[in-house]
């Protein structure tokens, strides 16, 4: 797992970080056995709590994100979402959609949950706002693409959060194209006027930008 403090220190983190519910923890596990060459890309408990009470706490309604894998930041959130809430997930892969789909059905939070297959960009016109809360967590080199779609669907007041913000530190000297279309973002946020920003240094970075 990608992270950008020491492991003890992410170890200790998670040992004061509210438990996952024996359904995600599974959902964890399966992740690893199944796809043990991409469960890094899972955003794990001490972030998947940290959106979870994001959205309890926003008092969202309307939830989007931009990069389904396996299920697990999505029923993170639908679990901080009221009855009635609603989660839109995006994934481009099948495999990916097909497995998470079979956890949505074991959860209570999975009726909340719609999940839509194909390219997240051409997803994203087919969709009305607005939306309190955004997670972006796919492909980081259409990043500041999905930025771009993702803003103008938000309602005023809405979070838009996005994973891996600080690429292992790559940011600072970007070479290869996810980082620098990372950076890229992270500077096109810095400037945008539209939105009020913060970065944090929670797991590999995320960036939370509030539209005004």
């Amino acid at each position: 797992m990608p992270n950008i403090t020491s492991p003890k220190i992410d170890k200790y983190a998670a040992e004061h970080t509210s438990a996952l519910p024996p359904l995600l923890d599974e959902l964890v596990k399966a992740t690893d056995d199944k796809f043990p060459d991409r469960s890094m890309m899972l955003c794990g408990q001490v972030e998947g709590q940290f959106l979870r009470m994001l959205v309890s706490m926003s008092g969202a309604k309307r939830v989007l994100e931009i990069g389904t894998f396996t299920g697990f930041s999505g029923l993170m959130m639908a679990s901080g979402l009221p009855e009635g809430g609603e989660v839109i997930t995006l994934e481009l892969d099948p495999e990916h959609a097909a497995f998470a789909r079979t956890f949505f059905a074991r959860s209570e939070h999975g009726k909340k949950i719609k999940l839509i297959e194909g390219p997240a960009l051409e997803s994203l016109k087919s969709l009305s706002g607005p939306f309190d809360f955004a997670f972006i967590d796919a492909n980081k080199d259409s990043y500041p693409d999905y930025y771009e779609a993702t803003v103008p669907l938000m309602a005023s007041g809405g979070l838009i959060a996005i994973d891996n913000a600080l690429r292992e530190g790559k940011v600072l000297k970007p070479k290869g194209l996810p980082s620098r279309r990372t950076a890229e973002l992270n500077d096109k946020i810095t400037k945008d006027d539209r939105v009020e920003h913060v970065m944090l240094t929670v797991r590999d970075g995320v960036m939370l930008a509030r539209k005004k």
